[in-house]
Protein backbone atom coordinates (compact mmCIF):
# COMPACT_ATOMS: atom_id res chain seq x y z
CA UNK A 1 0.00 0.00 0.00
CA UNK A 2 1.28 3.47 -1.17
CA UNK A 3 2.02 6.50 1.07
CA UNK A 4 -0.37 8.67 -0.08
CA UNK A 5 -3.06 5.87 -0.07
CA UNK A 6 -3.23 5.74 3.21
CA UNK A 7 -2.79 9.64 4.25
CA UNK A 8 -4.45 12.07 1.36
CA UNK A 9 -4.80 15.42 2.53
CA UNK A 10 -6.55 16.43 -0.68
CA UNK A 11 -8.76 13.83 -1.36
CA UNK A 12 -11.68 11.68 0.18
CA UNK A 13 -9.49 9.09 2.68
CA UNK A 14 -10.81 5.22 2.99
CA UNK A 15 -7.58 3.89 5.14
CA UNK A 16 -6.93 6.86 7.03
CA UNK A 17 -11.15 7.69 7.50
CA UNK A 18 -12.03 8.19 11.22
CA UNK A 19 -15.83 8.75 11.81
CA UNK A 20 -16.74 7.13 14.85
CA UNK A 21 -17.26 10.62 16.68
CA UNK A 22 -19.82 11.67 14.25
CA UNK A 23 -22.14 8.61 14.58
CA UNK A 24 -25.13 10.53 15.89
CA UNK A 25 -24.41 13.20 12.60
CA UNK A 26 -24.70 10.15 9.98
CA UNK A 27 -27.67 8.88 11.78
CA UNK A 28 -29.12 11.97 11.31
CA UNK A 29 -28.00 12.45 8.06
CA UNK A 30 -29.07 9.37 7.02
CA UNK A 31 -32.69 9.75 8.75
CA UNK A 32 -33.19 13.36 6.81
CA UNK A 33 -32.20 11.88 3.10
CA UNK A 34 -34.83 9.25 3.35
CA UNK A 35 -37.48 11.75 4.35
CA UNK A 36 -37.01 13.31 1.49
CA UNK A 37 -37.98 16.71 0.28
CA UNK A 38 -35.17 18.87 2.49
CA UNK A 39 -32.71 21.47 2.59
CA UNK A 40 -30.07 19.94 5.07
CA UNK A 41 -27.49 22.83 6.01
CA UNK A 42 -23.73 22.10 7.30
CA UNK A 43 -21.89 24.21 9.75
CA UNK A 44 -18.96 23.80 10.45
CA UNK A 45 -15.25 25.61 10.43
CA UNK A 46 -13.02 25.32 7.22
CA UNK A 47 -11.36 22.11 7.26
CA UNK A 48 -13.18 20.67 9.66
CA UNK A 49 -14.00 17.69 7.09
CA UNK A 50 -17.85 18.45 6.09
CA UNK A 51 -16.88 17.67 2.80
CA UNK A 52 -15.94 14.36 3.33
CA UNK A 53 -18.00 14.03 5.68
CA UNK A 54 -21.07 14.03 3.43
CA UNK A 55 -19.19 12.24 0.66
CA UNK A 56 -18.69 9.57 2.72
CA UNK A 57 -22.07 8.85 4.40
CA UNK A 58 -24.22 9.37 0.77
CA UNK A 59 -21.55 8.61 -1.49
CA UNK A 60 -19.81 10.53 -4.30
CA UNK A 61 -22.07 8.80 -7.22
CA UNK A 62 -24.98 10.46 -5.49
CA UNK A 63 -24.27 13.78 -4.91
CA UNK A 64 -24.08 16.53 -7.45
CA UNK A 65 -21.72 18.57 -6.43
CA UNK A 66 -20.80 22.38 -6.69
CA UNK A 67 -19.17 25.19 -5.16
CA UNK A 68 -20.75 28.67 -4.17
CA UNK A 69 -17.33 29.97 -4.69
CA UNK A 70 -17.44 32.50 -8.02
CA UNK A 71 -21.37 32.40 -8.08
CA UNK A 72 -21.88 36.13 -9.77
CA UNK A 73 -25.38 35.34 -10.26
CA UNK A 74 -28.24 32.29 -9.72
CA UNK A 75 -27.75 31.32 -13.22
CA UNK A 76 -24.08 30.71 -12.85
CA UNK A 77 -25.07 28.07 -10.00
CA UNK A 78 -27.68 26.16 -11.70
CA UNK A 79 -25.47 25.78 -14.80
CA UNK A 80 -22.63 24.43 -12.71
CA UNK A 81 -25.16 22.05 -11.33
CA UNK A 82 -26.34 20.82 -15.55
CA UNK A 83 -22.97 20.70 -16.01
CA UNK A 84 -22.83 18.08 -13.79
CA UNK A 85 -25.21 15.89 -15.60
CA UNK A 86 -24.99 16.62 -19.11
CA UNK A 87 -27.92 18.55 -18.89
CA UNK A 88 -28.34 20.89 -21.89
CA UNK A 89 -29.60 24.38 -20.83
CA UNK A 90 -32.05 26.07 -24.02
CA UNK A 91 -31.22 29.30 -24.23
CA UNK A 92 -32.88 30.00 -27.47
CA UNK A 93 -36.46 28.85 -29.06
CA UNK A 94 -37.62 28.68 -32.90
CA UNK A 95 -40.25 31.05 -33.85
CA UNK A 96 -42.47 31.38 -36.50
CA UNK A 97 -44.84 33.78 -38.20
CA UNK A 98 -46.81 34.53 -40.99
CA UNK A 99 -48.38 37.46 -43.40
CA UNK A 100 -50.90 38.04 -45.65
CA UNK A 101 -51.43 39.94 -48.58
CA UNK A 102 -54.26 40.45 -51.08
CA UNK A 103 -53.92 40.71 -55.19
CA UNK A 104 -51.74 36.97 -54.60
CA UNK A 105 -48.30 39.43 -54.62
CA UNK A 106 -46.87 41.48 -52.22
CA UNK A 107 -43.75 43.46 -52.15
CA UNK A 108 -41.02 42.84 -49.81
CA UNK A 109 -37.69 45.10 -49.74
CA UNK A 110 -38.59 47.26 -52.26
CA UNK A 111 -38.62 44.75 -54.55
CA UNK A 112 -42.32 44.75 -56.31
CA UNK A 113 -43.97 42.01 -57.61
CA UNK A 114 -41.39 39.80 -55.33
CA UNK A 115 -43.18 36.71 -53.08
CA UNK A 116 -40.64 34.95 -50.86
CA UNK A 117 -42.42 31.99 -49.14
CA UNK A 118 -45.97 33.06 -50.06
CA UNK A 119 -48.55 30.95 -51.71
CA UNK A 120 -51.73 31.96 -53.30
CA UNK A 121 -54.61 31.24 -51.64
CA UNK A 122 -57.53 32.61 -53.51
CA UNK A 123 -56.61 36.19 -54.66
CA UNK A 124 -54.62 36.63 -50.81
CA UNK A 125 -51.14 35.05 -49.97
CA UNK A 126 -49.48 34.07 -46.83
CA UNK A 127 -45.77 34.86 -46.08
CA UNK A 128 -44.14 32.28 -43.24
CA UNK A 129 -40.56 33.41 -41.49
CA UNK A 130 -39.06 31.25 -39.38
CA UNK A 131 -36.30 32.20 -36.74
CA UNK A 132 -34.83 31.97 -33.11
CA UNK A 133 -35.41 34.08 -30.20
CA UNK A 134 -33.45 34.22 -26.72
CA UNK A 135 -35.10 32.77 -23.73
CA UNK A 136 -34.92 32.55 -19.73
CA UNK A 137 -34.55 28.76 -19.21
CA UNK A 138 -36.93 27.53 -16.59
CA UNK A 139 -34.13 26.09 -13.84
CA UNK A 140 -36.74 25.52 -11.54
CA UNK A 141 -38.63 22.41 -13.63
CA UNK A 142 -35.69 21.52 -15.22
CA UNK A 143 -34.44 20.89 -11.95
CA UNK A 144 -37.42 19.05 -10.77
CA UNK A 145 -37.62 16.90 -13.60
CA UNK A 146 -33.88 15.94 -13.62
CA UNK A 147 -33.76 15.57 -9.90
CA UNK A 148 -37.08 14.84 -7.79
CA UNK A 149 -37.06 11.50 -5.92
CA UNK A 150 -34.42 10.32 -8.50
CA UNK A 151 -31.81 9.20 -5.48
CA UNK A 152 -29.29 12.52 -6.56
CA UNK A 153 -29.01 15.09 -4.09
CA UNK A 154 -27.58 18.94 -4.66
CA UNK A 155 -24.67 19.58 -2.77
CA UNK A 156 -23.72 23.13 -2.77
CA UNK A 157 -20.59 23.52 -0.89
CA UNK A 158 -19.32 27.11 0.49
CA UNK A 159 -23.11 28.47 0.06
CA UNK A 160 -22.07 31.47 2.19
CA UNK A 161 -19.68 32.74 -0.93
CA UNK A 162 -22.87 33.49 -2.95
CA UNK A 163 -23.39 37.04 -2.42
CA UNK A 164 -26.30 38.01 -0.53
CA UNK A 165 -28.71 39.09 -3.05
CA UNK A 166 -28.10 35.94 -5.14
CA UNK A 167 -28.82 34.05 -2.04
CA UNK A 168 -31.97 35.09 -2.20
CA UNK A 169 -33.14 33.96 -5.32
CA UNK A 170 -31.45 30.54 -5.31
CA UNK A 171 -33.36 29.94 -1.85
CA UNK A 172 -36.59 30.48 -3.54
CA UNK A 173 -36.04 28.12 -6.11
CA UNK A 174 -34.68 25.78 -3.46
CA UNK A 175 -37.70 26.59 -1.64
CA UNK A 176 -40.17 25.60 -4.63
CA UNK A 177 -37.80 22.43 -5.60
CA UNK A 178 -37.98 20.95 -2.40
CA UNK A 179 -41.83 21.64 -2.03
CA UNK A 180 -41.75 19.07 -5.31
CA UNK A 181 -39.31 16.55 -4.05
CA UNK A 182 -35.86 17.43 -4.21
CA UNK A 183 -32.80 17.42 -1.91
CA UNK A 184 -30.41 19.66 -1.05
CA UNK A 185 -27.03 19.78 1.44
CA UNK A 186 -25.90 23.13 1.47
CA UNK A 187 -22.53 24.01 3.80
CA UNK A 188 -21.62 26.75 4.86
CA UNK A 189 -19.31 27.86 7.98
CA UNK A 190 -20.78 28.64 11.38
CA UNK A 191 -21.55 32.71 11.00
CA UNK A 192 -22.94 31.54 8.25
CA UNK A 193 -24.99 28.73 9.31
CA UNK A 194 -28.47 29.77 8.83
CA UNK A 195 -27.95 31.72 5.26
CA UNK A 196 -29.86 29.73 3.58
CA UNK A 197 -33.33 30.02 6.39
CA UNK A 198 -32.58 33.44 5.96
CA UNK A 199 -32.59 33.91 2.73
CA UNK A 200 -36.05 32.51 2.28
CA UNK A 201 -37.86 31.84 5.81
CA UNK A 202 -40.25 29.66 4.31
CA UNK A 203 -38.15 26.66 4.28
CA UNK A 204 -38.27 26.65 8.23
CA UNK A 205 -40.00 23.40 9.21
CA UNK A 206 -38.01 21.94 5.62
CA UNK A 207 -34.81 21.96 7.07
CA UNK A 208 -32.34 19.18 8.91
CA UNK A 209 -29.16 21.45 10.81
CA UNK A 210 -25.77 19.47 11.38
CA UNK A 211 -23.43 21.42 13.16
CA UNK A 212 -19.70 20.48 13.00
CA UNK A 213 -16.83 21.35 15.23
CA UNK A 214 -13.14 21.24 14.95
CA UNK A 215 -11.52 17.98 16.33
CA UNK A 216 -9.96 17.48 19.25
CA UNK A 217 -6.57 16.02 19.49
CA UNK A 218 -7.23 12.32 20.48
CA UNK A 219 -9.38 11.76 17.44
CA UNK A 220 -6.69 13.66 15.02
CA UNK A 221 -4.22 11.20 16.72
CA UNK A 222 -5.96 8.07 15.59
CA UNK A 223 -5.25 9.13 11.86
CA UNK A 224 -2.04 9.16 12.43
CA UNK A 225 -2.02 5.76 14.37
CA UNK A 226 -4.29 4.08 12.10
CA UNK A 227 -1.88 5.41 9.16
CA UNK A 228 0.99 4.45 10.58
CA UNK A 229 0.06 0.69 11.40
CA UNK A 230 -1.43 0.52 8.00
CA UNK A 231 2.43 1.09 6.56
CA UNK A 232 4.01 -0.90 9.46
CA UNK A 233 5.58 1.83 10.99
CA UNK A 234 6.14 2.74 14.52
CA UNK A 235 5.64 6.65 15.40
CA UNK A 236 6.55 7.79 18.75
CA UNK A 237 3.58 8.77 20.53
CA UNK A 238 5.02 12.45 21.58
CA UNK A 239 5.36 12.89 17.32
CA UNK A 240 1.56 12.50 17.32
CA UNK A 241 0.89 14.23 20.35
CA UNK A 242 2.86 17.08 18.45
CA UNK A 243 1.12 17.04 15.19
CA UNK A 244 -2.30 16.70 16.69
CA UNK A 245 -1.59 20.06 18.81
CA UNK A 246 -0.21 21.58 15.06
CA UNK A 247 -3.23 20.33 13.12
CA UNK A 248 -5.32 22.81 14.97
CA UNK A 249 -8.47 20.91 14.81
CA UNK A 250 -7.99 19.97 10.86
CA UNK A 251 -8.25 16.49 9.93
CA UNK A 252 -7.15 17.82 6.64
CA UNK A 253 -3.54 19.11 8.30
CA UNK A 254 -3.36 16.38 9.85
CA UNK A 255 -2.97 13.91 6.84
CA UNK A 256 -1.01 16.24 5.24
CA UNK A 257 1.59 16.71 8.49
CA UNK A 258 1.58 12.69 8.29
CA UNK A 259 2.26 12.01 4.78
CA UNK A 260 5.04 14.40 4.99
CA UNK A 261 6.52 12.98 7.49
CA UNK A 262 6.19 9.62 5.15
CA UNK A 263 7.63 11.73 2.54
CA UNK A 264 11.01 12.84 5.01
CA UNK A 265 11.94 9.38 6.61
CA UNK A 266 11.41 8.06 2.83
CA UNK A 267 8.24 5.69 3.32
CA UNK A 268 7.10 4.84 0.58
CA UNK A 269 4.93 2.17 1.17
CA UNK A 270 3.86 -1.03 3.49
CA UNK A 271 6.64 -2.48 4.26
CA UNK A 272 7.03 -6.09 5.04
CA UNK A 273 8.86 -5.76 8.69
CA UNK A 274 8.20 -3.17 11.09
CA UNK A 275 10.16 -0.28 11.15
CA UNK A 276 10.53 2.14 13.50
CA UNK A 277 10.62 5.99 12.91
CA UNK A 278 13.12 8.41 15.56
CA UNK A 279 11.99 12.04 15.29
CA UNK A 280 14.10 14.10 16.64
CA UNK A 281 12.28 17.55 17.23
CA UNK A 282 14.55 18.81 14.35
CA UNK A 283 12.96 16.52 11.95
CA UNK A 284 9.41 17.35 13.35
CA UNK A 285 9.97 20.90 12.55
CA UNK A 286 11.24 20.01 9.14
CA UNK A 287 7.96 18.71 8.42
CA UNK A 288 5.94 21.20 9.83
CA UNK A 289 7.98 23.55 7.44
CA UNK A 290 7.17 21.02 4.44
CA UNK A 291 3.87 21.11 5.58
CA UNK A 292 3.60 24.97 5.26
CA UNK A 293 4.27 25.17 1.69
CA UNK A 294 0.66 23.31 0.90
CA UNK A 295 -1.46 26.10 1.66
CA UNK A 296 0.74 29.74 0.47
CA UNK A 297 -0.65 32.09 2.54
CA UNK A 298 2.30 34.75 1.84
CA UNK A 299 0.53 37.64 0.35
CA UNK A 300 -2.35 37.57 3.17
CA UNK A 301 0.61 37.23 5.99
CA UNK A 302 2.26 40.45 4.11
CA UNK A 303 -0.15 42.38 4.01
CA UNK A 304 -0.96 41.78 7.72
CA UNK A 305 2.34 42.36 8.61
CA UNK A 306 2.89 45.60 7.11
CA UNK A 307 -0.37 46.98 8.47
CA UNK A 308 -2.75 50.04 6.81
CA UNK A 309 -1.22 52.71 5.04
CA UNK A 310 0.34 54.74 7.60
CA UNK A 311 -0.25 58.28 6.43
CA UNK A 312 3.08 59.48 6.16
CA UNK A 313 3.82 58.98 10.13
CA UNK A 314 6.52 56.29 11.26
CA UNK A 315 4.93 53.84 13.29
CA UNK A 316 6.38 53.08 17.31
CA UNK A 317 8.36 49.97 17.24
CA UNK A 318 8.45 47.99 20.39
CA UNK A 319 11.86 46.07 21.86
CA UNK A 320 11.86 42.61 22.48
CA UNK A 321 13.78 40.62 24.71
CA UNK A 322 15.55 38.34 21.64
CA UNK A 323 16.90 41.76 20.44
CA UNK A 324 14.80 42.97 17.67
CA UNK A 325 12.42 45.71 17.17
CA UNK A 326 8.96 45.17 15.73
CA UNK A 327 6.16 47.32 15.02
CA UNK A 328 2.48 46.58 16.68
CA UNK A 329 1.15 44.45 13.63
CA UNK A 330 3.90 42.03 12.84
CA UNK A 331 4.27 41.84 16.67
CA UNK A 332 0.91 40.46 17.25
CA UNK A 333 1.25 37.99 14.08
CA UNK A 334 4.16 36.69 16.26
CA UNK A 335 2.34 36.47 19.50
CA UNK A 336 -0.15 34.35 17.50
CA UNK A 337 2.37 32.12 16.27
CA UNK A 338 3.92 30.75 19.65
CA UNK A 339 2.85 27.83 21.79
CA UNK A 340 0.42 26.75 22.34
CA UNK A 341 -1.30 26.82 18.87
CA UNK A 342 -5.14 28.30 19.56
CA UNK A 343 -7.69 29.08 16.91
CA UNK A 344 -9.39 31.46 18.92
CA UNK A 345 -7.52 33.53 20.94
CA UNK A 346 -8.69 36.16 23.95
CA UNK A 347 -7.43 39.70 24.61
CA UNK A 348 -5.77 38.42 27.93
CA UNK A 349 -4.11 35.81 26.45
CA UNK A 350 -3.08 37.24 23.13
CA UNK A 351 -1.94 40.41 25.97
CA UNK A 352 0.15 37.56 27.75
CA UNK A 353 1.46 36.31 24.53
CA UNK A 354 2.54 39.85 23.34
CA UNK A 355 4.20 40.83 27.00
CA UNK A 356 6.45 37.32 27.10
CA UNK A 357 7.79 38.69 23.51
CA UNK A 358 8.83 42.36 24.77
CA UNK A 359 11.04 43.93 27.01
CA UNK A 360 9.59 44.60 30.34
CA UNK A 361 8.04 48.38 29.95
CA UNK A 362 7.93 47.77 26.43
CA UNK A 363 4.22 46.34 25.73
CA UNK A 364 1.54 47.83 23.40
CA UNK A 365 -1.58 49.93 24.89
CA UNK A 366 -4.35 47.84 24.88
CA UNK A 367 -6.03 50.47 22.62
CA UNK A 368 -3.11 49.77 20.06
CA UNK A 369 -3.79 45.95 20.02
CA UNK A 370 -7.30 46.01 19.83
CA UNK A 371 -7.13 48.70 17.25
CA UNK A 372 -4.52 46.60 15.21
CA UNK A 373 -6.53 43.31 15.40
CA UNK A 374 -9.69 45.13 13.98
CA UNK A 375 -7.26 46.32 11.34
CA UNK A 376 -5.45 42.97 10.92
CA UNK A 377 -9.07 41.36 10.06
CA UNK A 378 -9.92 43.70 7.27
CA UNK A 379 -6.50 43.17 5.59
CA UNK A 380 -6.48 39.74 5.79
CA UNK A 381 -9.88 39.00 4.53
CA UNK A 382 -9.56 41.67 1.84
CA UNK A 383 -6.37 40.34 0.94
CA UNK A 384 -7.61 36.50 0.95
CA UNK A 385 -10.89 37.86 -0.33
CA UNK A 386 -12.34 35.32 2.45
CA UNK A 387 -13.62 35.41 5.68
CA UNK A 388 -10.90 33.90 7.35
CA UNK A 389 -10.05 36.21 10.74
CA UNK A 390 -12.80 37.78 12.63
CA UNK A 391 -11.93 40.10 15.99
CA UNK A 392 -14.58 40.34 18.04
CA UNK A 393 -14.48 43.67 19.38
CA UNK A 394 -17.42 43.45 21.83
CA UNK A 395 -15.76 40.00 23.46
CA UNK A 396 -12.39 41.01 22.65
CA UNK A 397 -11.85 38.21 20.86
CA UNK A 398 -9.60 37.08 17.79
CA UNK A 399 -10.30 34.20 15.77
CA UNK A 400 -8.32 32.69 12.91
CA UNK A 401 -10.98 30.66 10.65
CA UNK A 402 -8.64 28.50 8.99
CA UNK A 403 -5.93 25.71 10.38
CA UNK A 404 -3.76 26.40 7.45
CA UNK A 405 -3.51 30.50 8.36
CA UNK A 406 -2.14 29.37 11.55
CA UNK A 407 0.14 26.97 10.76
CA UNK A 408 1.09 29.06 8.42
CA UNK A 409 2.09 32.14 10.77
CA UNK A 410 3.85 29.31 12.83
CA UNK A 411 5.70 27.40 10.35
CA UNK A 412 6.50 29.69 7.13
CA UNK A 413 9.50 31.41 6.36
CA UNK A 414 6.93 34.47 5.37
CA UNK A 415 6.23 35.00 9.25
CA UNK A 416 10.20 35.03 9.89
CA UNK A 417 11.98 37.98 11.17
Amino acid sequence: MKRSEVFTPTTQPTITYIGEHLTERKITLQRAVEMGAAVITLSGPSKSGKTVFVETVLGKDNLIQVTGASVTSADVLWKRVFDKVGTPIPVTESTAESTETSGGASIEAGVPGVLKGGVNLGGKSTAGLTGTRSVSPDYLNMIVREFANSGLIIFIDDFHYIPKGIQDEIATLIKEAVRQGVIFVCASVPYHADDVILANPDLRGRTVKLDFDYWNASTLQRIAKKGFDALNVEVSESVIDAFSLEAAGSPQLMQALCLNLCFEFNIERTGAERRSIPCPIEAIEKVCRLTSLMNDYTSVIDSMKDGPKSRGERRKSYNLRDGRQLEVYPLILRAISTNPPELTIRYQNLQGRIANLCRPGEVPSGSSVTGACAHLMEIANGTANASIVEWDGESDVLDIRDPYLLFALRWSEVNGE
